[in-house]
């Protein structure tokens, strides 16, 4: 018997601590946060300013999202009425949908964002020629949020420098690690 009791000096760090109930962190991982990307957007365009917005949806499609099955790749972002939608984008319904709702996979998506973002957008899009792409989903605290840039459109030759750079930056890697 050892302890304070038996004389014998207890060690030090032989108690273990229980993991907080608390702290998520400890006990548990945390789900993947990112659902989509869409890595067309960042080849096509330059991205300026970036925003997050959360999305009108059905229960189908958060389900459907939970699943990990939406594309971004042929979506993009219109502004209507000072109201964001995103139009394009496909979630595909989960075999399990049920029966009595007719589940449209590429329907148009209301975005919600203040008023303040929707006049910035609205202002830059209108006067200076920039375009809205989504670049993202996640989960953000237990919602769907769509990460959307303000972007630029790149020519040819733009995309050729920046396949370049790619490629130098890959070589320059490959010739520090050997």
């Amino acid at each position: 018997m050892l302890g304070p009791a038996s004389g014998a000096a207890p060690c030090i760090g032989s108690y273990s601590q229980k993991p907080d109930p608390m702290n998520k962190s400890q006990n548990s991982k945390s789900p993947p946060r990112q659902i989509a990307v869409n890595r067309r957007a960042r080849h096509d365009y330059f991205i300026e300013d970036r925003f997050e917005a959360g999305l009108v949806l059905e229960g189908w499609e958060v389900k459907s999202l939970r699943a990990g099955s939406a594309q971004l790749s042929e979506s993009y972002v219109h502004l209507r009425n000072n109201e964001a939608w995103l139009v394009g984008a496909h979630f595909a319904p989960l075999k399990t949908v049920s029966t009595h709702i007719k589940a449209d996979p590429t329907r148009t998506r209301k975005l919600l964002m203040s008023r303040l973002e929707l006049d910035r957008l609205t202002g830059q899009v209108e006067r200076k020629g920039y375009a809205i792409v989504p670049l993202d989903l996640h989960w953000s605290k237990g919602r769907a949020k769509l990460e959307i840039g303000l972007a630029k459109g790149k020519k040819q030759h733009d995309k050729r420098a920046a396949k370049k750079d790619q490629d130098w930056q890959r070589q320059k890697a490959r010739i520090l690690k050997s």
